[in-house]
């Protein structure tokens, strides 16, 4: 069986430090692939990933619906929509280029895929500086973004739900039990006509943690937590119902009609 290709965007970052030591100092850069444990989680289970981490899709997330039909769905995964719209031509060279959140749009419309996984620079983000919120991206997700900081942090923890009927759909159909917890998500309204298969419990909001729709010919999904640490912590990702339930969600996802 041929792998199902997804392009993986965002997920990354480089942090600096400033190490003081008494009448001395020196500076140090480290960067990270925050991906990396999400993909080793789903390595042999059918789908092939391009990960672009931030700075690589600045320059290199398509700009053209032929280079995103190479994919059979799009996972954009803390990655501002600053980083999509102001690529290099644009930012540096002061030069028009295609708009890489409608493109991704029309994508969708056609058959593609989408999910958009949360993080501090998904949804709106931290200070709202994600800004999907009033974009085509926002268009083509089965959910509405705030216009606000719409980061829930839960230090305590909370373990989501499945909804009532729920477990009838296809991205459920391998969830057993009780799912770990969770730390943090990005807060979220359904879309009338979208399904939230899972949700943070009453008590503490009930706010959508996984929600899928329709928007044209393709299919979309919003996971409003991490794919990682921190919101997602490791025993999330060591669950045994991890790699079936992300499976059975990419398997969804990409059953639009480019699918058929």
């Amino acid at each position: 069986m041929t792998a199902k290709t997804i392009l993986l965007a965002g997920e990354s970052w480089t942090s600096t430090a400033t190490h003081i030591k008494g009448w001395d100092q020196f500076p140090s850069v480290t960067h990270h692939r925050g991906a990396d444990p999400f993909m080793a989680a789903l390595a042999d289970s059918g789908f092939a990933f391009d990960y672009m981490p931030c700075h690589v899709a600045a320059e290199s997330f398509p700009s053209t619906p032929e280079a995103l039909d190479r994919y059979d769905a799009i996972i954009l995964s803390d990655i501002g929509a600053n980083t999509l719209l102001l690529p290099p031509e644009v930012w540096i060279h002061s030069r028009r280029s295609p708009n890489r959140l409608k493109l991704v749009r029309d994508y969708v419309a056609r058959g593609g895929g989408l999910v958009m996984v949360g993080g501090y620079l998904s949804f709106q983000g931290i200070n709202g500086s994600a800004r999907y919120r009033g974009t085509a991206i926002e268009e083509a997700l089965p959910v509405s973004i705030h216009p606000y900081d719409d980061r829930i942090e839960m230090p305590e923890g909370a373990h989501p739900v499945a909804n009532p009927g729920a477990g009838a759909h296809p991205v459920l159909r391998s969830l057993k039990g009780e799912l770990p917890y969770v730390l943090g998500v990005n807060e979220v309204a359904a879309k009338p006509g979208a399904d939230v298969l899972l949700s943070l419990p009453a008590d503490q909001g009930g706010h959508p943690l996984l929600a899928t729709g329709t928007f044209g010919q393709g299919r979309s999904a919003a996971w409003t937590t991490d794919i990682g640490p921190h919101w997602l912590p490791n025993e999330f990702l060591a669950w045994s119902g991890f790699r079936p339930l992300w499976t059975d969600l990419l398997d969804w996802v990409c059953g639009g009609a480019r699918a058929a």
